[in-house]
Order: structure tokens, then sequence, then C-alpha cells
């Protein structure tokens, strides 16, 4: 194995003084998906020796407190780096299914990383074989997916693979979660000694949402200040406000608000765990905190969670109307963009000039971006069956023009 490493490492030397720029275009991509694939492929080897290093504890044995401080001092790797390597390393060594996976590229490091997290948290609340069928369906089924995706369809894994108990198993795991983030919340206020301070800390999802709520109606763009100084002069400018009155600006014609989707069981009157317009999981407990002081807006859900009914419509998508676009889409809903919904406008699939309504059925979220690339034309929306929309690409890129859909944002 030694040799066939070392002449490994000549070849990838030689690849990387070959000069790139005769390469056509398609060889040219092809070359980065095989090197990329070639790249995997290498990390899983390189995982299976540093679980042999750890398992015959040499590290400890060259006088290292641990496998990963030997990592870092011998790869000159950072210790958070090490620590991944080395817990993705004893997973896979728990996984075989996984492990075989990675051997092809297919997960990449980054997406195991997902499915060996997803399958150790679901270990104490689950049965094996639901572990196991867990960890087959992320493998074979969402392997396509980049990380943040895969990481969204992770968190809802139980639903597909094991609908009777994944409310339950939803139920412990934001429990947990919001037990967590309550403990360890924090805020320090550091003078960093040149006229700076620095702000760091924890929040758990309820009091980050109400710190969003807060500042969003104050660090609008202006074409002058970064995304990250208005967010700064936000900050001062609510502990301002708050120092004088108890009232914050209106956000669109509606007091800054927190808004919570959350399913209600009539037949046995409770009020269970939500969302966050951000997708943030909530305890049924901090549901009915919130709820407890708010103004209950009503929102009626299908089976499949398709929005029936949000009270009125109006001229505009406004109110209730872009509250349920809010919830339906999650945010801008073209295809690959995660842009969130207070980025984003209501869109008329058809256009009020041409008599379309201003209805949730013909209206769709969408970032300024993708809201001026729709009115070029090239694509189209269209509603689906299920109510949600469906984008039609041009025939430059998809002959077939396949419906595509945005996966970033999806509820369920």
């Amino acid at each position: 194995m030694r040799q066939t490493l070392e002449q490994l490492r000549d070849v990838a030397g030689q690849c990387a003084d070959t000069p790139v720029w005769s390469l056509p275009d398609t060889d040219l991509i092809t070359a980065v998906h095989t090197v990329h694939d070639a790249e995997q492929m290498l990390a899983a080897s390189k995982l299976h020796l540093i679980r042999e290093i750890d398992g015959r504890n040499l590290p400890v044995a060259q006088q290292a407190a641990s496998t990963t401080v030997w990592l870092r001092e011998h790869l000159h790797v950072s210790i958070h780096t090490a620590r991944r390597i080395v817990d993705l390393a004893q997973a896979i060594d728990q996984r075989p299914m996984l492990d075989a996976a990675l051997s092809t590229a297919t997960p990449t490091v980054e997406q195991a990383q997902i499915v060996a997290k997803t399958v150790h948290d679901l270990a104490p609340e689950v049965s094996p074989d639901v572990v196991d069928l867990a960890e087959k369906t992320l493998v074979e089924d969402f392997a396509g997916w980049e990380p943040a995706i895969l990481r969204k369809a992770a968190q809802r894994i139980l639903a597909h693979v094991a609908p009777e108990v994944a409310e339950d198993a939803d139920r412990r795991a934001a429990e947990r979660d919001a037990k967590r983030a309550q403990q360890t919340r924090a805020f320090t206020l550091t003078n960093n000694g040149d006229g700076r301070y620095r702000l760091t800390g924890w929040l758990d999802a309820e009091a980050a949402a109400t710190i969003d709520a807060a500042l969003d109606p104050l660090c609008k763009p202006d074409g002058q200040r970064t995304a990250t100084q208005r967010r700064a002069d936000a900050l001062v400018e609510v502990c301002r406000l708050a120092l004088r009155t108890t009232q914050l600006p209106a956000n669109g014609g509606d007091r800054p608000q927190v808004v919570v989707t959350v399913p209600y069981d009539v037949l046995r009157q409770e009020l269970r765990h939500g969302h966050l317009d951000t997708g943030e999981r909530l305890s049924a407990q901090q549901v009915r905190r919130l709820a407890c002081d708010a103004h209950i807006i009503p929102m009626i859900l299908g089976g499949d969670g398709q929005i029936l009914d949000v009270g009125q419509s109006r001229r505009l998508f406004t109110g209730p109307l872009r509250r349920a676009l809010v919830a339906r889409d999650g945010g801008c809903a073209f295809p690959g963009c995660d842009r969130p919904p207070r980025w984003c406008d209501g869109h008329h699939i058809t256009h009020w000039t041409a008599g379309g309504r201003t209805a949730l059925d013909n209206g769709v979220l969408l970032c300024g971006y993708h809201h001026r690339l729709i009115h070029r034309g090239e694509w189209e929306v269209r509603m689906a069956d299920d109510g949600k929309p469906d984008f039609i690409p041009p025939t430059y890129m998809d002959h077939d023009r396949r419906p595509r859909r945005n996966i970033y944002h999806p509820r369920t």
C-alpha cells in the first residue's frame, strides 16, 4: 500500500503542475468532477488510516494528549478540523454502509458528516432498524443534494422512514434543543483595546427571532453601508428606542412581529411544536409562551401542509396574504435560492395588468434578482396541483423544460 500511495502522490503532483488553460470547456468540467471524486475517495482512505492509528493508541505512545492533538501537529490543521476528522473516522467504523458509500465518493465527506451526526442523534430515540433505514435513505436518496439541503432533509428524515414515531421524536428533539440553547445562552461585550468592542454570544431560536424582528425594520439597504454595518447600527438604534419608548417603527405596514407556524390538534385540543418563519423549530412550551402575549393570526392548513385559508385578500401581497406566502414558500421560491422572506416581493404569476388576482394561488415569493429574471420571460412559473409553485426553465437550460422547485425552504 505504501508504494501505491507514493505513486499516487507523484501522479497528483504531476496533475497539479499541468497547465489547464488549453482544455476545452467540457474537458475542464469533467476534470473538476474527476479530481473532486478522487479527493473524496482519498479522504475515505485517510479516515481508515486515522481510525487504525487511533485504535492502536499510537498518538498517546508518541506523547500526544489525544489523536486530535496528534493530527493537529502532524497534519497542520486546526483543532476543530482534527476533531471532526476523528469523529467521522470513528463514525464510519461503526457504520459500514456509510463507509462503503464514502469510498465511492457518494456521499462526499461533508455529506457523510451530516449523515453520521443524524444517525448518532437518532440512535437513542428509535430502534436500530429505523436508524439503519434512515442512514440508507440519506445515502441513497439524498446524496445528490448539497450539504445545506441535506441537513434540512436529515432533520425531517423520520417523517420519511418512520412517520409513526416522527412526531414524538421531533417533540423530544425540539425540547432537548430548546433546553440546551437556554442553558448555554450567553452575551459578551469585549473591549478590543483599539476603540472597538466585540459582541459574541449564543441565543435560542425564540430569542434570535425576537432580535431579528426588532432589527429588520432598521437595517434596510441604503447603498452606503454594508449589511453587517446596517445590522450593527440597527442594534444601537433599537437600544436607543428602548430608552425613549416602548414602540418600534412599523415594518411593511405591520408592527415587527415573530411569526410561528404550528399545527393545532383539534381532537386533542393540544398545541404542538412549531416553526418560526426562519425554519427554526420551537418546542410546544416556547410556542405557548409566545401565544400567551400575542395577536393570534389563524392560518388553516390541509393534511399535507397546503394552506387553505388566511382570512382575506387584498390588492397587494400584504397582511394575512403575505404571511400565507411566507408560510408556504419560506423565502424566495426560485430553485436554488436561499433568500429569506424579508428580502422577497410577492409576484403575480398571471400579471395584475392581465387580470391576475391577488390571491395565494396566483402569488409566489421572489427575491429582487429572481423577480427581475422572471419578468424577462425566459422562465415560467406554474402552480402545481399541490398548491405549490413550479418553475419551468428555458429550453437552452433543459430541452425538455422539466419543472423545478426550491428545496431550501420546505416545511415538511
